[in-house]
């Protein structure tokens, strides 16, 4: 049967002051849908995977929070990391208690914080991705189709096409947020595909890659054989998660497996990972401003986000030209947008200076 792991458990800290380490990205609506990141990645899964057969891999801390969010999970998919370790040991734990239910599962591996705006394609995208997964031993990535020279991203070099399969490469080289002139060259290629993070694979094929390639990281799983989906599990992590080596499965395993193959799409699709990214994929006034749920009287502003998470707060603002203007709780961030990568170490310095209230 087919299974979907939703990784649910990261930070969001680009995305500060809306983003708190008590509700990161994913649990929020940033487009004013009604509906989460993560509610609407779940959303979008059902199409392919029943939800009897969607698992969420996140920090203990959010446990209620996904329940509240998303109480049609049964409370056995929820799988509570005691420790954040990257989504390497995340899904060597998923695969083991997936293939202890069913031992021919496959697995499709998504994030809990993108945007896709074809749904069609991307139903279509997985389907036709488990169909390639489960004709062998195969290590599945989604390539989107690069639309501008981004270096925030990692990319996929596609190598020979698969015989009798449209849109599915082997994997010919990895490049992880190259530099300016670098993606450029990239895009002008046509070869390289931006890595969204989306994998399918089977279950057996992924533990049998950590096998080969993550062997630390496997022997923390493999140890437990046995307890895997019975009331021993919990037990068991809790003791040897924190134990696991800290790594993202980009770099243990993908870029090192043979075995690795692309199906490039186009799914119009943003990883929202900074304010920059929201803007870009928000509705712009006349002057490309952009507005996230709230009001604002704004004079001579041009290129400038404003997002407040009270309604009954208003903006005013003159002269802003490429500023992202945030103001969530007890915290208020005016940065230029050119500086984003700053807030990561603004966050830091915030939580030094004045405790971890503002956090």
């Amino acid at each position: 049967m087919r299974y979907c792991v939703i990784m649910c458990g990261g930070v969001g800290s680009r995305f500060w002051p809306f983003s708190r380490e008590e509700k990161p990205k994913q649990f929020l609506d940033f487009f004013g849908t009604g509906r989460s990141l993560l509610q609407a990645t779940f959303d979008r899964v059902l199409e392919v995977v029943p939800a009897e057969r969607v698992l969420l891999v996140t920090n203990r801390r959010y446990a209620a929070t996904i329940r509240e969010q998303l109480p049609e999970v049964p409370e056995e998919n929820i799988l509570l990391e005691p420790a954040r370790r990257n989504t390497a040991p995340c899904i060597c734990w998923a695969a083991h208690h997936i293939i202890a239910r069913d031992p021919e599962a496959s697995i499709v591996t998504l994030p809990s914080d993108h945007l896709v705006l074809k749904e069609r394609a991307f139903h279509e995208a997985l389907r036709r991705g488990f169909e390639f997964v489960e004709g062998g031993d195969r290590l599945l990535t989604l390539g989107i189709k690069p639309t501008s020279p981004q270096t925030g991203y990692g990319y996929i070099q596609q190598g020979a096409a698969v015989e009798g399969e449209a849109d599915f490469f082997k994997v010919k080289s990895f490049t992880e947020k190259p530099n300016i002139e670098l993606a450029k060259v990239f895009l002008e290629s046509g070869e390289f595909f931006w890595n969204a993070g989306m994998f399918l694979w089977k279950a057996s094929a992924i533990i049998e890659a950590f096998r080969r390639h993550d062997p630390a990281t496997l022997d923390v799983f493999a140890a437990g054989a046995g307890c895997y989906s019975t009331p021993a599990e919990m037990e068991f992590i809790d003791r040897v998660f924190p134990t696991a080596p800290s790594n993202s499965i980009d770099y243990a395993v993908m870029e090192k497996a043979r075995n690795v193959y692309v199906e490039t799409v186009d799914l119009g699709w943003s990883d929202v990972g900074s304010w920059k990214a929201l803007h870009e994929v928000s509705p712009h006034d006349g002057n490309g401003n952009v507005t996230q749920n709230c009001r604002v009287l704004q004079h001579d502003c041009h290129n400038t986000l404003f997002a407040v998470s009270d309604p009954d707060r208003i903006v005013v603002a003159s002269g802003l030209d490429g500023y992202i203007v945030a103001d969530a709780g007890n915290a208020l961030l005016i940065c230029p947008a050119s500086e984003e990568q700053r807030i990561r170490q603004v966050v830091n310095d915030v939580k030094e200076r004045f405790g971890e209230d503002f956090i």
